[in-house]
């Protein structure tokens, strides 16, 4: 099952803050609804593991995240996938860009996600709820990080 997400956040910091909170592991770790272990890898990427529930289905997943296309302080692609046993699988990608809006940073972002498993069982109306309510708590925490 494949889905897209688009969005955007403003940000009361400037695009150097946003840029290096969004590099930072500890701060991607607090921010991630789930996450339970985020650690940088040699390859410039993470390992990353996080406990997610959409509907009945629980699943922890572990998996790796990659960053590529990095363009400082305005934006980066970051792709990843992750294996949630006998839940089910994800991947996708994010391209995330940072401009400068109203003294503060506003990040936009598009993602792309393919899902299969018991998850794409549940349909599609259920999954994208509980993708936007994942994204939209992530983009919460991030703003009360970036902002102090």
């Amino acid at each position: 099952m494949a889905m897209t997400m688009s969005g955007e956040v403003q940000l009361a910091a400037s695009r150097e803050v946003v840029w290096e909170k969004l590099n930072d592991p500890a701060v991607l770790k607090a921010c991630i609804p789930g996450c339970e272990e985020l650690e940088a890898t040699d390859e410039g990427g993470f390992r990353a593991t996080a406990k997610i529930k959409v509907g009945p289905v629980s699943a922890r997943f572990k998996g790796k995240v990659t960053l590529s296309d990095l363009d400082p302080p305005n934006g980066y692609k970051i792709t990843g996938e992750g294996e949630g046993g006998v839940a089910g699988f994800a991947k996708g990608g994010a391209t995330v860009v940072l401009t400068d809006k109203d003294g503060g940073t506003l990040l936009t972002y598009n993602v792309e996600a393919q899902i299969g498993g018991k998850l794409a069982q549940l349909g599609q109306r259920l999954i994208n709820g509980s993708a936007k309510k994942i994204a939209d708590e992530f983009f919460g925490n991030f703003a009360k990080a970036v902002q102090g």
